[in-house]
């Protein structure tokens, strides 16, 4: 059983960065392939990017290429994602998921001002 624990949301203005963490519990989290998801209100869940166990391989959302990185640090059981000129749309509780989508954080709240 995996864990994971959201952090680093918070109000940004547009154009700006944050930095958000998915930390994990559990001895095989090096295992899974993780992603990160993103619902605003009034709308359905949004995959944003997901990166492999290893992270060799990542895949992005088109409305964040170029915009946002994924990497992860498995010594320090953590996914990372890195959020570059954000924009108002980025406006979203931000999840991090196991790619079977089996276990889900909490959540983030991400808040970009215009």
């Amino acid at each position: 059983q995996v864990q994971l624990v959201e952090s680093g949301g918070g109000l940004v203005q547009a154009g700006g960065s944050l930095r958000l963490s998915c930390a994990a519990s559990g001895r095989t989290f090096s295992t899974y392939g993780i992603g990160w998801f993103r619902q605003a209100p009034g709308k359905e869940r949004e995959f944003v990017v997901s990166i492999n166990w290893n992270g060799g391989s990542t895949y992005y959302g088109d409305s964040v290429k170029g915009r946002f990185t994924i990497s992860r640090d498995n010594a320090k059981n953590t996914v990372y994602l890195q959020m570059n000129s954000l924009k108002s749309e980025d406006t979203a509780v931000y999840y991090c998921a196991t790619t079977s989508v089996q276990y889900w954080g909490q959540g983030t709240q991400v808040t970009v001002s215009s």
